[in-house]
């Protein structure tokens, strides 16, 4: 009875107020609507949009980011880029709300790097609400390392400050002059689909399991977890109709070239070159990686099968019919990613182009969310610190795995801290922006598939866009990852756990369906 009593007041209060709590009573702090936005139901202003893409590519030698190893690249294969679109709504020559979208060749966001490109951008462009700035990684492991402390690194190669620095300026220029180049645009979206997503967790019949674990033994039982094999693309054109920027949604990390020791984007580098070819030079694309903290773009079994196919695709008659030598870590794997990938999108393209939408309804909403950690034990502390003095006490080890010593040592940091706080939290910053009929939630995390695919099926949008790694990564599993353990799983791996997914999967949810009244 006396919650009955209270709802009609707390509904008083969030009307008067405009504030509301989220699903676990933490305070939701959302980006004031600026002024004259259309409220949700309302006619929506015009569409202006402005592109720009801009070179992020370190000097060399520089040191790369995304394995335990100190890695070292002297030769640059393909370039790095920052892309970036800008959607701007304006009602009478007012722009009333603005959402900038900004994807770099790299392996993560740091809040360091996030912050200070949106400071360099707030000093070029007065009055724009830089918390709408969303920033994210295509997670290529063979991009410069911008995560400051991770890595030991020599002092003749790119260091991170200089390089997030950079980064900042040249970001920051691009969007200015995507800001400048403005000008009345469509939107179109739509759904596809390719093979490109391979879930990486291999299962035995023990109960545990393995990143990329052997799928030819006989104790293995199958694969863990979910696939998303969507190709979920937003395309941007101008008056006359001409296709000018494209933001392709693809559950898979950029790691065919992984292990590498170069500067590569990827899979998104051939993607981006075959596009402007059929489109037009100055095509912007920005790729956008879905929740696909378990997942891969190689296959974990089938790889002679898959060698022999790409071979003949691409008409090379040399095939080896033993098919003992499978490197589907090579440029012509990457480019066949990249042929299914530009596959689904023209199809798409086509389906939809002339379904432009020149007023959309445009809300931006932004939450720091509270997570609860995932705790530290006391054996998993112990293990830790094993580790951690067995790399240390190797000379060599001390500094070619300077990352994995400083891994273990963020685990045991972890431990003494919750001696003090027994119950700590992560900020997770959590954009939802609706366009239309369809709609963008992002998260910082590596977060695997399963919570993905939640969101979008409890998701009121019409197609719901999950972009991971707006932020500074680290893997989110689920339950049954944490039960089978090994990388991406284990305590190390996590900064949240399966309870925090859960619920940043419940209130993303709740954020989106907001929209939709």
């Amino acid at each position: 009875m006396i919650k009955k009593a209270l709802f009609p007041i707390i509904a008083a209060l969030v009307i008067l107020t405009g504030k509301s709590t989220s699903a676990a009573g933490f305070p939701v702090a959302e980006i004031p609507a600026a002024a004259g936005t259309p409220a949700a139901g309302t006619p929506a202003a015009d569409l202006y949009i402005g592109t720009a893409s801009v070179d992020i590519t370190p000097a060399l030698p520089a040191a790369l980011d995304g394995q335990m190893n100190v890695r070292i690249a002297t030769v640059v294969e393909t370039p790095l880029t920052a892309n970036i679109i800008v959607m701007d709504s304006q009602d009478k020559g007012k722009s009333v709300n603005s959402t900038v979208l900004i994807s770099c060749d790299l392996v993560a966001i740091p809040a360091e790097l996030r912050d200070m490109i949106r400071q360099s951008v707030a000093a070029k462009i007065a009055g724009l609400d830089t918390r709408k700035i969303i920033i994210n990684a295509t997670h290529t492991h063979t991009a410069a390392v911008v995560r400051d402390g991770w890595y030991t690194l020599p002092k003749e190669v790119t260091q991170v400050k200089s390089y997030q620095h950079f980064i900042a300026g040249q970001i920051a220029g691009a969007v200015a002059k995507a800001w400048t180049g403005r000008k009345p645009g469509t939107v179109s979206w739509g759904l596809g689909y390719a093979k490109v997503a391979y879930n990486r967790r291999a299962v035995y019949r023990d109960g545990t399991a393995k990143m990329y674990g052997n799928t030819d033994s006989p104790e293995f039982k199958g694969i863990e977890g979910y696939e998303d094999q969507s190709i979920n693309t937003l395309f941007f054109s101008d008056e006359s109709g001409k296709l000018i920027g494209a933001c392709i949604n693809i559950a898979s990390p950029a790691q065919v070239a992984e292990s590498r020791s170069a500067i590569n984007a990827d899979y998104w580098h051939p993607v981006r070159v075959s596009l402007r070819k059929l489109y037009g030079k100055d095509l912007c694309v920005l790729g956008w990686i879905g929740a696909a903290g378990d997942q891969t773009p190689r296959p974990m079994y089938s790889q002679a099968a898959e060698a022999r196919m790409m071979e003949l695709i691409k008409g090379d008659r040399k095939v080896d019919h033993e098919y003992r030598k499978t490197d589907l870590s090579s440029d012509d794997y990457m480019n066949e990613v990249a042929r299914r990938v530009v596959k689904s999108v023209r199809d798409t393209y086509t389906a939809v182009k002339n379904e432009r939408h020149k007023s959309p309804l445009i809300s931006h909403t932004v939450e720091d969310m509270e997570l609860p950690a995932r705790i530290v034990t006391a054996d998993e502390y112990e293990t830790a610190k094993k580790m951690r003095d067995e790399d240390k006490n190797d000379a060599a080890k001390a500094i070619q795995l300077s990352r994995r010593i400083a891994w273990n040592e963020e685990v045991m940091t972890r431990f003494d801290n919750q001696k003090k706080n027994p119950r700590p939290m992560y900020t997770a910053e959590v954009h939802v922006v609706r366009i239309g009929d369809i709609v963008l939630c992002t998260n910082p995390f590596e977060l695997f598939t399963e919570f993905g695919i939640q969101m979008k099926s409890r998701s009121k949008a019409l197609q719901t866009f999950v972009l991971q790694l707006a932020g500074p990564g680290t893997y989110v599993p689920t339950k049954e990852a944490v039960r089978g353990g090994h990388y991406s799983a284990i305590i190390q791996s996590n900064r949240v756990g399966p309870e925090g997914g859960q619920l940043l999967t419940d209130r993303t949810v709740q954020m989106i369906n907001k929209l939709w009244p």
